[in-house]
């Protein structure tokens, strides 16, 4: 494997108590599966996707980070992922859906 261009983290909402949060309970983990499957079928090979422990912003929740531009979004859905691999694709930002 290459290094990534692209690294996407997903809020799995897991803490350190053992507790699940908001993200979770919105479904992050088949988000988490669509943004693989989607970056693989278009053919997106230096986009890495990884869950994360709870980020804290549970209200915005499912919170996705993509890095290396350090762009946070909220309220996640599979429509908003395909706008931001869109986005990845062209260089820029998905700018409707950054937590602001």
């Amino acid at each position: 494997m290459t290094k990534p261009t692209h690294h996407i983290f997903v809020c799995g909402s897991f803490r350190a108590t053992g507790a699940q949060g908001v993200c979770h309970k919105k479904d992050s983990s088949q988000l988490l599966q669509y943004f693989e499957e989607e970056a693989t079928d278009r053919g997106l090979d230096g986009v890495m996707v990884s869950s994360t422990g709870c980020l804290k912003l549970c209200d915005r929740g499912p919170v996705v980070v993509v890095y290396p531009e350090g762009t946070w979004y909220q309220s996640v859905t599979e429509e908003v992922a395909d706008e931001i691999l869109d986005a990845i694709e062209q260089d820029t930002v998905a700018e409707a859906h950054v937590l602001a």
